[in-house]
């Protein structure tokens, strides 16, 4: 039994030595509580701070529903897609494929609503944009 034991802890010993001398040295490294930031780091923060500022009216909110909008027409080739940004404004698009032509719609949208009546599948990419 001694043999598996004195083994064990053997290595044990050795673990703790290594956790020890890792600490050691990490803790040098780690900037110390109440430490000045570096000098670069306010500028990050003010560099992403614009970057955020900018992208706040970028189209981020995007959902695509694709349907068969006639029941002998299959494939889900028709859709519809919400292009939103932050505040809800943007704009959907329709295709509608039929047999023997396609047809594309275009609606605003502002702070996820339209004035224009939504189809159930614009008002559906609408929801899983906004979500």
């Amino acid at each position: 039994m001694w043999f598996v034991v004195v083994p064990a802890l053997v290595l044990a010993l050795v673990s703790v030595v290594f956790s020890v001398v890792a600490m050691r040295r990490t803790a040098s490294i780690r900037p110390r509580a109440g430490a000045a930031l570096p000098e670069d780091v306010g500028g990050l923060r003010r560099e992403v701070a614009a970057l955020q500022e900018a992208t706040r009216g970028a189209l981020r909110h995007l959902a695509v529903v694709r349907y068969d909008a006639f029941g002998d027409v299959g494939g889900h080739l028709s859709w519809s897609i919400a292009l939103l940004d932050d505040a809800g404004d943007g704009v959907v698009l329709t295709s509608i494929h039929g047999r023997s032509e396609a047809r594309t719609y275009a609606k605003t949208v502002a702070s996820w609503s339209s004035e224009q009546p939504l189809s159930p599948e614009e008002e559906e990419a609408v929801a899983h944009a906004k979500a």
